[in-house]
């Protein structure tokens, strides 16, 4: 069915600073891994750019350097196969653009686990099959110097311990009589001392960095909150002329079919004047959601420490469609197929706020290109329950398409009439991912954008 009129009302923000429950155990380890996992994809996410050059650089290097170390100054020890692995590991990296959306998923994982093979677990290896030798301690310096400019603080510190310890496994299950030259205890406290000093930069980066992330969230999220007090009044104010407006215009006309001296209006003016204080009154509803949402987005950037409970997707969507400042124009636009309810663990408020930005970001790229519609479903199956989200507006394009979810990504140009902030769908994947789903987005630029957002089943 097509929703009919819904209301511009907008969400009270009050509402989201009262969210923050007690967590239980369960939701503390819950939140643990959550951060820990996100550390880690944030930090993957930022190398993007470098990672196809690293990729690059491993898979000419893994076997240029057996013909080094193997023919030009040969070492006691060389493994072509090893080398090849890692060469064949880095393959699928320099592609990256071209997986398909199911293997995208696992991205970040497969870039650590490539990272683990080829620094610690590979140059230990080596260090300990050549018996210390000067050549692979300077080598095994330069991977530990590699994998603090590569890795944040706890992913530097795990790749260590688990890297050295697979390495110490190989070695001893492939050696007679596996043993720890002196040379390399001596220089244990000097790899030690590396990676602490690396382990401690990581983590006044990453301190810097959120500093950074929190102060143009708060900036933002300050802007919005005071642009909201003057909206309200402007809102206020139009509300109160409009009551009064229609008492004035008909004095207005009595005073000229009196012939009383007044100014005379223009009909065409008149006319105006008579809509002009709804749609203030709309514009202001309409500016206060935005800014809502805006705060909503800065505020709650980190949705993992919420408590989570059973709820409605039904109820969700409806709410949201009741409570977006639709416009006049835009109201028709929208579609939404009852289908089969289903209950997901999470937070109402904020998957309410996941289904303004998916109509906020729809809406803005159908008034672009002056065509389109939105159509909203659900699905249910024991595989997962689905919400559907797709408009035919323009599409995205295969260059843009990957980097949607990055926060501070935006594919706006400086013609848009709105420049996008890349905290909405950012905002989305992270209050998805909290909930224990996946978000995904397909596309053919020209013709249509789906996103696809799917949920584990639950038991209630």
């Amino acid at each position: 069915m097509t929703i009919g009129p819904l209301r511009g009302a907008s969400v009270s923000a009050s509402i989201i600073f009262q969210l923050k429950p007690q967590m239980n155990i369960t939701n503390q380890i819950r939140h643990a891994l959550w951060q820990l996992s996100d550390r880690a994809r944030r930090n993957a996410e930022y190398f993007e750019r470098r990672r196809t050059a690293f990729a690059v650089v491993a898979i000419v290097g893994f076997p240029l350097y057996y013909f080094i170390w193997n023919d030009l100054f040969p070492q006691s020890y060389e493994n072509l196969p090893l080398r090849l692995i890692g060469s064949a590991l880095f393959l699928p990296i320099v592609f990256e653009r071209h997986w398909q959306s199911r293997f995208k998923k696992i991205w970040a994982a497969y870039w650590y686990l490539a990272l683990l093979y080829a620094l610690p677990f590979f140059f230990t290896l080596m260090l300990f099959k050549n018996n210390s030798s000067a050549v692979w301690l300077e080598s095994t310096l330069i991977a530990v110097f590699v994998m603090v400019l590569l890795l944040d603080w706890v992913t530097l510190i795990v790749h260590c311990v688990v890297g050295v310890g697979l390495a110490w496994l190989a070695y001893s299950l492939t050696t007679a009589a596996p043993r720890l030259e002196a040379v390399t205890l001596v220089h244990l406290p000097i790899f030690f001392f590396a990676i602490v000093i690396g382990t401690l930069a990581n983590y006044v980066a990453e301190l810097v960095r959120l500093e950074q992330e929190r102060a143009m969230l708060a900036t933002a999220g300050s802007i919005a909150h005071e642009l909201r007090t003057p909206l309200l009044g402007i809102r206020s104010g139009a509300a109160g002329l409009r009551n009064y407006l229609p008492t004035l215009l008909t004095a207005y006309q009595l005073a000229r079919e009196n012939a009383l001296p007044v100014a005379a209006i223009r009909k065409p003016h008149l006319e105006a004047i008579k809509g002009v204080l709804e749609r203030i009154e709309a514009e202001a509803n309409y500016s206060n959601a935005i800014i809502n949402m805006l705060i909503t987005n800065v505020r709650l950037s980190r949705p993992g420490h919420q408590d989570l409970s059973p709820c409605s997707m039904m109820n969700c969507i409806h709410i949201a469609l009741e409570r977006y400042p639709f416009s006049a124009d835009e109201k028709s636009k929208v579609s939404f197929v009852t289908g089969a309810d289903f209950t997901f663990n999470g937070v109402e408020l904020l998957m309410v706020h996941v289904v303004f930005n998916l109509l906020k970001n729809s809406l803005h790229h159908i008034a672009k290109v002056d065509k389109g519609q939105i159509y909203i479903h659900t699905e249910r199956s024991p595989q997962g329950n689905l919400l559907v989200f797709r408009d035919t507006a323009a599409g995205i394009s295969n260059e843009v398409l990957p980097h949607i979810f990055k926060r501070f990504y935006s594919s706006s140009t400086a013609g848009d009439n709105i420049v996008g902030s890349g905290i909405g769908l950012a905002f989305c994947s992270d209050v998805v991912r909290a909930f224990g789903g996946t978000i995904d987005c397909s596309s053919v630029y020209g013709e249509f954008c789906e996103f696809s957002l799917k949920f584990p089943v639950i038991e209630l």
